[in-house]
């Protein structure tokens, strides 16, 4: 019989990270289409991010982006984190919207660009050590569109370099997470285009380095939990970027297109000790809700983690390890199957009940009445998006 306490517990104590961004006007190389109530700068997604923990108990931190959150007074952004129930989370520097990273930032040929681009991760850790923020969450669109584009090896010292000058800033309890991406913008050659890229630099970096799994940056067909094992084992799983995608990188919600991946992946967390505080895995939220209003889509995405948590919690992992020893194929799949069949809508309005909040998230969101004073209350300057 499953342990309802420790289950209980485990889902209490999981923590999925919001991202700022993904509060803000967003869409496609077509069309951006706005929304009433959009925040308009740092503060007001911030506000954004706590009426999320709020209808869901189970995210307290938000990532930000620099400089599309740029303020003047970092200190004075964390305290307003703080005073509304929530913290400052990763922070996700920008090496991709400057016409100086044309040729790419920390891989650029050009040496003045690099070090434009290493001075503004730098920044970025400035800002942590004010936010008390622990990890810098690194992604480069940094990657070459044509054979003989620039020298491949060349291109991968340069990024050695650049890295290893930042990693040597950070602080005791600071971690830099390397995120991957096999394509996009970059089409020939992306210069981290995988998991082992990504975790090369990090065994060359130093244990503090670690790599980010973006759920929406691997080809079609990829065993993404086959990666997540591995990291885990290895030590080097320092977090997700959790979305879906049908076709590329579509950052949907997280759980719409494939939502037995989503539990396979948990699945490896769970039986790998991901969970536990010690492993330092940050569950975080990598998204853009083009169509659909935010703060109910980023609750629905909270809600589509903590119920792939839950399913992997009930797989019974003494009977799935005595099916794998005797070579029982079907017994074993059928352990998994039969978890994620399983309806724990129940069981998650128990564990909210439990915490004081309503046991559906959504619905109560919609009885609140909180979108219609977001719209009432945001008239005039500038909403928030993608370069603002």
């Amino acid at each position: 019989m499953p342990d309802m306490p420790a289950i209980k517990a485990a889902l209490r104590a999981q923590h999925i990270e919001t991202p700022s961004w993904a509060f803000g006007n967003s869409g496609t190389r077509f069309k951006v289409f706005a929304q009433e109530g959009i925040p308009r700068d740092a503060y007001e997604k911030i506000d954004d991010a706590a009426t999320v923990h709020r209808f869901t108990g189970v995210a307290p931190s938000v990532a930000v982006h620099i400089p599309w959150d740029k303020v003047s007074d970092y200190g004075d952004l964390a305290r307003h984190a703080e005073a509304a129930g929530v913290r400052v989370g990763a922070v996700n520097p920008n090496v991709f919207q400057d016409d100086d990273y044309r040729l790419g930032s920390l891989c650029n040929p050009d040496p003045a660009v690099r070090r434009k681009a290493v001075d503004h991760l730098l920044e970025c850790v400035d800002i942590m050590d004010v936010t008390g923020s622990r990890d810098l969450s690194v992604w480069l669109a940094d990657g070459l569109n044509y054979p003989g584009q620039d020298s491949i090896a060349d291109r991968q010292a340069r990024l050695e370099e650049s890295l290893a000058t930042v990693y040597e800033r950070l602080g005791e309890h600071q971690r830099m997470l390397l995120e991957y991406k096999f394509f996009e913008p970059a089409f020939y050659a992306t210069d981290v285009p995988d998991w082992g890229t990504s975790y090369a630099h990090c065994l060359e970096l130093g244990p503090r380095a670690q790599v980010l799994v973006d759920t929406g940056h691997h080809a079609p067909g990829t065993n993404i939990e086959f990666i997540v094992a591995l990291l885990l084992r290895k030590n080097r799983l320092g977090g997700f970027h959790f979305n879906s995608r049908f076709y590329a990188d579509d950052d949907l919600m997280v759980g719409a297109a494939d939502p037995y991946q989503l539990f396979r992946i948990m699945v490896e967390i769970v039986l790998g000790g991901g969970l536990s505080a010690e492993a330092g895995v940050a569950f975080m939220l990598d998204q853009c809700h083009n169509i659909e209003p935010k703060i109910p889509a980023l609750i629905r995405s909270v809600m589509n983690v903590q119920e792939a948590t839950a399913k992997a919690l009930l797989v019974d992992a003494e009977a799935l390890r005595e099916a794998q020893l005797a070579g029982d194929v079907l017994g074993a799949n059928a352990i998994l199957v039969d978890a994620f069949s399983t309806d724990v809508r129940p069981l998650l309005g128990e564990v909210r009940e439990e915490m004081g909040i309503d046991p559906d998230p959504i619905a109560a969101y919609q009885r609140s009445g909180h979108a219609e004073k977001i719209r009432a209350e945001r008239v005039g300057g500038t909403a928030a998006g993608w370069g603002v």
